[in-house]
């Protein structure tokens, strides 16, 4: 499909239709050769078999009622009673077959969305391309969706691409919906009626053999949205599963369509990398497929000439992946800001080196290795918000204060908002190195003054 859809490649159809040039050209051949080119071409159009549903009993999987959240069941038997077919489906799926605690539980069901909405008066209805049923419960919000149509063909990409945007209230069956997901592993669905679980896409094996696979020709299905590259490697990362070779090659083939991607979706799926304590591998995969380099060009090569797979940044990501599983335990939330500063650190502090006193060297003043010069790249490419900007270099620059003992002039920095963030980092980067945290420790019983002093004086 090269060069089907190039610039300036469109010419007017029959009935006013926009074809593109060459597809056009071949969809009115002359006569005596009709035969033989609707021949080869005939792949384009044709649509794949779909392989019949396997259905895994109760007896033969994991998932209970009891590991399901009550407000989703809630949704999955009202749907049921009112006669529409109802499933759990994607990531609750997977995760609770896997022994997880699902951060979601999401709802398909043939039911259309004003549909929905005349069953529960409690939901809303959200999107414009295709809409969503947004069922609440207090701050829970139950997603449902109706099963949708797959047109992922070539032959049907090529035909709708002159369409431009559209409407997408393509409604379709759990089959069809099966097809359109990601991943085999996120195609599952459970059914609430018989407690069966439904597989049309061959998620159960691979889940088995703990594999990323993506479904259908993952080549189609990444330039069709750009964001799953970075979707496959938060799975393997967090699941501890292996992408299969097909999906890592064309990752490796079209990384660079990730900079077509919509930059908020880009900046969430990034964010969420490093959720669930294992960004240090999300990165490093990110890093060896080329997407790194297209979204953070400067610290992608600073990788590569800092020793790859043993550059200095995995010390630190593997520290903050600690760090961050034990701020879960305790029910903490790591802020955006320090995860994105832990990722700089090593290319920040090979660019401004300290003193064994902890004082910058002259060439740290340089405006070329400011941090906001080195960092800028996160607000060109995937434009985080400027509020988290800015608190990665107020603590990327922290350690110039944090690494030497606190004095009447310096102790200001206690009262800054960011403070206990700093300290964090400071330690993060300290352990990582393996050095004494005694300086941070005077800072810390500084604070500790500051904070009773105000709860005697309120």
């Amino acid at each position: 499909t090269d060069g089907l859809l190039s610039e300036n490649s469109l010419t007017s159809g029959r009935d006013g239709i926009d074809f593109p040039r060459r597809y056009f050209a071949l969809s009115l051949p002359a006569n005596e050769d009709y035969g033989i080119i609707s021949e080869m071409f005939e792949f384009l159009t044709k649509k794949k078999k779909k392989a019949k549903a396997v259905v895994i009993p109760r007896k033969e999987h994991c998932i209970s009622r009891k590991d399901i959240d009550q407000d989703a069941l809630k949704v999955l038997y009202r749907l049921s009673d009112a006669g529409y077919t109802a499933y759990l489906v994607g990531g609750g799926v997977r995760d609770l077959l896997l022994g997880r605690a699902p951060k979601d539980f999401d709802v398909g069901t043939s039911a259309r969305p004003n549909e929905v909405r005349k069953l529960f008066k409690n939901c809303f209805l959200i999107g414009r391309r295709f809409r969503l049923a947004h069922i609440k419960y207090g701050n829970k919000i139950i997603e449902t969706a109706t099963f949708r149509q797959n047109s992922q063909t070539v032959g049907e990409i090529i035909e709708h691409a002159a369409e431009g945007p559209q409407e997408d209230n393509s409604f379709g069956t759990p089959q069809t919906d099966a097809y359109r997901r990601d991943f085999t592993v996120n195609g599952l669905f459970y059914n609430i009626k018989d407690y069966t679980v439904i597989d049309y896409v061959g998620g159960m094996k691979d889940l088995q053999k703990k594999i990323i696979r993506s479904i259908g020709d993952p080549e189609i299905r990444f330039q069709e949205d750009p964001v799953r590259m970075m979707r496959a490697i938060k799975f393997s990362s967090r699941l501890g599963f292996t992408i299969e070779k097909a999906t890592i090659a064309a990752i490796c083939k079209y990384h660079s369509f990730i900079l077509s991607a919509a930059a908020p979706r880009v900046c969430e799926e990034i964010f969420r990398l490093f959720t669930f304590g294992h960004s240090c591998e999300a990165f490093k995969m990110m890093w060896e497929y080329g997407l790194l380099h297209d979204l953070m060009p400067n610290l992608s090569d600073y990788i590569t000439n800092s020793g790859g797979k043993r550059s200095p940044t995995w010390k630190y990501m593997k520290m903050l992946d600690e760090y961050d599983r034990i701020m879960r335990e305790r029910d903490y939330e790591v802020c955006n800001g320090l995860r994105l500063a832990v990722l700089y650190a090593a290319y920040y502090r090979s660019c401004n080196p300290l003193t064994k006193t902890g004082k910058p060297k002259k060439s740290a003043n340089s405006r070329a290795t400011n941090a906001r010069v080195l960092t800028k790249e996160l607000t060109e490419s995937i434009k985080i918000p400027k509020a988290t900007y800015f608190t990665v270099v107020l603590l990327l620059e922290s350690s110039r204060r944090l690494m030497v003992e606190p004095n009447r002039g310096k102790s200001r920095f206690i009262y800054n908002m960011e403070f206990l963030d700093a300290l964090d980092y400071n330690r993060i980067i300290l352990r990582a190195e393996k050095k004494s945290e005694d300086i941070l420790n005077m800072w810390s019983d500084l604070y500790d003054q500051k904070e009773s002093k105000n709860e005697n004086n309120p």
